[in-house]
Parts: structure tokens; C-alpha cells; sequence
């Protein structure tokens, strides 16, 4: 008897001691691309764009060219000046998680050289330098900070929000040049013009 109460004693020390010591399964976060289907179109101009991201912070030109892949994200912030000395495109269709007023998802990409405190301020404008950078994304803005380069306008409303192209701004559509707007506190040092 004796015996028997030191064995199953020592069973549920044991069977205590494993399961308290045993590591907790720990689910690793991974940050994982988007997956991006085939737009569903009827015609060319019904284009419906499938990836819904969230913004990636950036500093680094890798970091960069993922970002403004088709497999990026809807927004880049850029948090210091930037200089990549390849052309580059920016492209893929992307929702930012809002609805217009007639409910339908808001097509958007933003490429956003600044920093801003939690009311919104700007507080600091970078400057993103790249020989040339091709926006593909429907309704691309680049907002509050500097695009050092030409840029190639290739999709439909794209704006400059606050924000200077030190260089010249070239259309490859006539839709893309009609649709094309900038507020006034943005400006181009260079030419607009077409450039098929």
C-alpha cells in the first residue's frame, strides 16, 4: 500500500511537472502579402480591383519596391528621404477600405512622403527620389512630400495633394491627362505634357 501511494505520488508530480513546464504553442505572426486575383471585368473600363491592405511603413528601397508592387499595399509612407537609382513602377489596383457615398469600395493608392502626429499635423515631408516611376494604380496620389524625378501618369486620377514633382510629369494616356489633378499648394518644377 505503502508502495502503491509513493507510485502514484510520484505519477502525479510527474504528470504536474510536464504539464506546467510544458511551452505554451505560441502562433508567430507573419506578415503576409495579399493575395491578388485576377480583376473580374466585364469590359475594360469595369475593372473590379480584389485587395483590401493596410499601409506599409517604409525606409528602405526593397521595403519600397514590394510596397508599390501588385502585391503591396494601398498606402506606402515613406518615413525619411529616399533614393533608388532604377525606374520603377507603381502598380495594381487597390480598395482602402472605404465606400464612396453610393457604397461602392474606394479604389486608391497613395504614396505618402511624411509624418504626422496623432491630430493629423504634418510634421516632417521627405523627399522620394527615383529616375522614373511609372504610376499604373488607379487614382495614385502622392501627398505632402517631394517626388524628385519624372513621373509617368499611365492610370486614371492621379493627384498631387500638397506634394512637389522636381521634374516633369508626362501622360502616356489622354485619360490619364484629363483626369490628372493637383491642389494649390502642389506644384511641378518641370513640364506636362504627353508622352506616348
Amino acid at each position: 500500500m505503502k508502495v502503491k501511494n509513493i507510485l502514484l505520488a510520484s505519477s502525479v508530480v510527474t504528470l504536474l511537472f510536464v504539464g506546467c513546464t510544458k511551452t505554451p504553442v505560441k502562433t508567430p505572426t507573419v506578415t503576409t502579402p495579399p493575395t491578388v486575383t485576377t480583376p473580374q471585368t466585364t469590359t475594360p473600363s469595369t475593372t473590379t480591383p480584389n485587395v483590401v491592405t493596410t499601409a506599409s511603413i517604409v525606409n528602405t528601397e526593397a521595403a519600397f519596391e514590394k510596397a508599390i508592387s501588385p502585391t503591396g499595399t494601398w498606402i506606402i509612407a515613406i518615413t525619411q528621404d529616399l533614393t533608388i537609382n532604377k525606374d520603377l513602377v507603381v502598380e495594381g489596383n487597390f480598395k482602402n477600405g472605404k465606400k464612396d457615398t453610393a457604397g461602392k469600395d474606394i479604389v486608391k493608392r497613395k504614396l505618402a512622403p511624411y509624418a504626422q502626429d496623432a491630430n493629423r499635423n504634418i510634421t516632417a515631408r521627405y523627399t522620394l527620389a527615383v529616375p522614373k516611376l511609372t504610376m499604373k494604380s488607379p487614382n495614385g496620389t502622392i501627398e505632402h512630400g517631394t517626388f524628385k524625378g519624372d513621373l509617368y501618369v499611365s492610370a486614371n486620377g492621379f493627384q498631387l495633394i500638397d506634394a512637389t514633382v522636381d521634374g516633369n510629369v508626362y501622360f502616356t494616356t489622354d485619360e490619364a491627362k484629363s483626369t490628372f489633378k493637383m491642389d494649390a499648394t502642389s506644384k511641378v518644377t518641370g513640364k506636362q505634357e504627353m508622352k506616348k
